[in-house]
């Protein structure tokens, strides 16, 4: 449950947010300073507990939950609990998004496409980094990065994911199929706790 505190620090990330990027724009220099002030609420743990916001159930791998979004659904704020094993395939989001740890480690690979994406279904992928987010640390993409997801270790990871429009009207992401050079539409997945 998302309490008043939480929510006023929430808000003040929002409002911090806006105004750089209605002053400097989306940029990657932009996204990076919003991701320091995203790592700074990540590290109030306190508020990130499992009394607030419990692991997910024995047999499901993640529980997302919604922390605040505009009423026009941008500048939603998320935090992902997800238990070790959980892996999520190369993805774009087609929305800027900062991630940043409250704790544990999230193993992110980050890729270049190499295709000019012209051939429908077809994509060719090349790793170009490999970023393990733990607490202190984080990762901003712009919106046409594609990554993948790797929690891996024995404990259970909390993380705050923050996006530039809500996961939930992402209609356009793309899943790529690194084994067979594919691409198609990409679900919601797990279904966001509200």
């Amino acid at each position: 449950m998302v309490d008043t505190g939480t929510q006023q620090e929430a808000e003040r990330l929002v409002g911090r947010s806006k105004a750089r990027i209605n002053q400097d724009g989306l940029s990657q220099a932009t996204l990076d300073v919003m991701l320091d002030d995203l790592k700074a609420l990540a590290a109030q743990t306190a508020m990130w507990g499992s009394d607030r916001f419990p692991a997910p159930e024995e047999g499901v791998q993640q529980a997302r939950y919604l922390i605040r979004e505009d009423p026009d659904r941008t500048y939603a704020l998320y935090l992902n609990v997800m238990r070790p094993g959980k892996r999520i395939p190369p993805h774009n989001h087609t929305t800027w998004a900062c991630i940043a740890a409250v704790e544990g480690c999230e193993t992110n690979h980050v890729y270049k496409r190499l295709d000019d994406g012209t051939k429908p279904g077809h994509a060719r992928l090349e790793q170009a980094k490999e970023v393990n987010i733990e607490p202190g640390s984080g990762l901003a993409l712009m919106p046409d990065d594609i990554h993948s997801v790797f929690i891996g270790g024995d404990d259970i990871i909390r993380h705050l994911h923050f996006y530039g429009t809500a996961l939930e009207t992402l209609n356009d992401r793309l899943v790529f199929n690194l084994a067979e050079n594919t691409v198609k539409p990409m679900d919601i997945g797990v279904q966001t706790r509200r």
